[in-house]
């Protein structure tokens, strides 16, 4: 008979596409060990399934406007923080992108984020991202920074889009692109899923090297947000050179 040391190996080295296998393959041995095993394992399966049923949802628009070429996620980061720039992504993925587990980067742990950072820039037809930074903001506000940070991201792409898909926005510098604005798009549209995690991940990793250059303020871990330690840090200590002057009157 077949060691549950085995079995349990073959369960952990089985993707989630092979769960059927294994669970047809044990659920006849009564083993409490194994049957632990096969709960497991269909519990499993059925969390697969049901990715594939969100993501699939989440190829409404890009399935809508499949007769426009490229179609270009568009999304930005870093509206809100009291220090660092906003970061803009634009990606256009292939019209059989199978990645799982796209959605607002908000949603995902920073672990999850980062695997799909490396997924999305090996399988993407194009990605890029455009920084607008602090001295930008103050000087446009944050609105038109978010908008020449975004032109700047879609400008940057190596094949033009046939359609950009943004997130609540219309952005006037685009006006030469069919733009649709679609309300909590970063959560109803894998294009602009994606285009929200490398924005989320480039700028977090930023804030994470500017915390090493202005320590104190906790950027590695606040990534610029409001944080106690961060405004404790702006009280005492004053603002650093990528603080928002704009943002911060309350607080010095």
């Amino acid at each position: 008979m077949e060691s549950i040391t085995s079995i349990k190996a073959k369960f952990a080295s089985s993707p989630d596409t092979g769960l059927d296998l294994f669970i047809d393959s044990y659920s006849n041995d009564e083993r409490s060990g194994v049957q632990s095993l096969v709960k497991r394992a269909i519990k499993r399966r059925d969390a697969y399934q049901k990715e594939l049923l969100r993501i699939e949802e989440m190829k409404h628009f890009e399935k809508l406007y499949a007769d426009r070429g490229y179609i270009c996620g568009v999304d930005e980061v870093g509206r809100g923080p009291l220090a660092g720039p906003v970061c803009a992504g634009a990606v256009i993925l292939p019209a059989d992108c199978d990645i799982l587990y796209l959605n607002d980067s908000k949603q995902l742990s920073e672990k999850k984020r980062e695997e799909l950072y490396e997924l999305i820039g090996e399988k993407a037809v194009a990605w890029a991202v455009a920084f607008a930074d602090n001295d930008r903001i103050d000087e446009i506000n944050i609105l038109q920074a978010d908008y020449e940070a975004m032109a700047e991201a879609v400008g940057s792409l190596k094949v033009k889009p046939g359609i950009l898909l943004m997130d609540a926005v219309h952005v006037p510098q685009l006006e030469d692109y069919e733009q649709v604005s679609i309300i909590k798009g970063d959560a109803k549209s894998i294009s602009i899923a994606a285009a929200s995690i490398m924005a989320k991940v480039t700028r977090d990793r930023y804030m994470a090297e500017m915390d090493k250059e202005y320590p104190g303020y906790g950027f590695a871990r606040n990534k610029g947000y409001g944080s106690a330690e961060h405004i404790k840090a702006l009280k005492e200590i004053g603002p650093s050179r990528i603080h928002r002057r704009s943002f911060i009157g309350n607080f010095v």
